[in-house]
């Protein structure tokens, strides 16, 4: 069957189909961009109320089940901010490297770097459903000195995981797929999935 991803980010757009892969669920990921759908608006104040408009809007627009996330870095010793604006922490145009200049400047003199990213992944039939399947993931980690690694995106050339000795970006892709937010938070999506396609039916 087909789900449309409701995203634009290239980034995400990799992770997600590569997380999909893995599986051997019969799910064709279909992105809202190869079908003409703009990003939808993101006005609200926590992830699930962001990932349910941007899922309801991808289905309203395709006809398709959707499948949407929403997530960010929560930086302790900043109040969690920058939180679920941080696509848009050092303002528009989005630029990665803005928001990480930005970061780093913010946490210079923080004693408590820990942070984690969060996110919550949400997946409906129509627009209009009252039974969404949510999920959530959590990775942590803090915020790194300064960045390190090339792969990733966003913060991912910030966030520090000790017990790995690396950043995000620094980690074999596979193996960020596997333990990050996203991953986590697909992972137990797609363990209620059998049960949605019954339910579907």
């Amino acid at each position: 069957m087909k789900l449309v991803l409701a995203s634009n980010n290239p980034g995400k757009l990799l992770e997600m189909r590569a997380l999909m892969s893995l599986t051997q669920l019969p799910i064709e990921l279909v992105a809202q961009s190869a079908l003409g759908i703009a990003e939808a608006e993101e006005p609200h104040q926590t992830f699930l109320e962001n990932a349910l408009a941007k899922a309801r809007h991808a289905s309203r627009d395709s006809g398709l089940p959707a499948l949407a996330d929403d997530s960010g870095l929560c930086v302790t010793g900043l109040g969690g901010a920058p939180g679920v604006y941080s696509a848009l922490y050092a303002g528009e145009p989005r630029s990665d490297a803005r928001n990480n200049e930005k970061l780093l400047a913010e946490t210079a003199m923080l004693a408590d770097r820990r942070a984690h990213y969060a996110c919550v992944m949400v997946l409906v039939r129509r627009p209009d459903d009252p039974q969404p399947v949510v999920s959530e993931g959590v990775w942590r980690g803090e915020v790194a000195l300064a960045p390190r690694g090339a792969g990733g995106f966003g913060y991912d050339p910030l966030f520090w995981l000790s017990k790995h000795g690396c950043t995000a970006a620094e980690l074999d892709p596979q193996e960020k797929n596997r333990i990050s937010h996203r991953g986590i938070a697909l992972a137990s999506l797609l363990a209620r999935f059998p049960e949605w396609l019954r339910e579907k039916a």
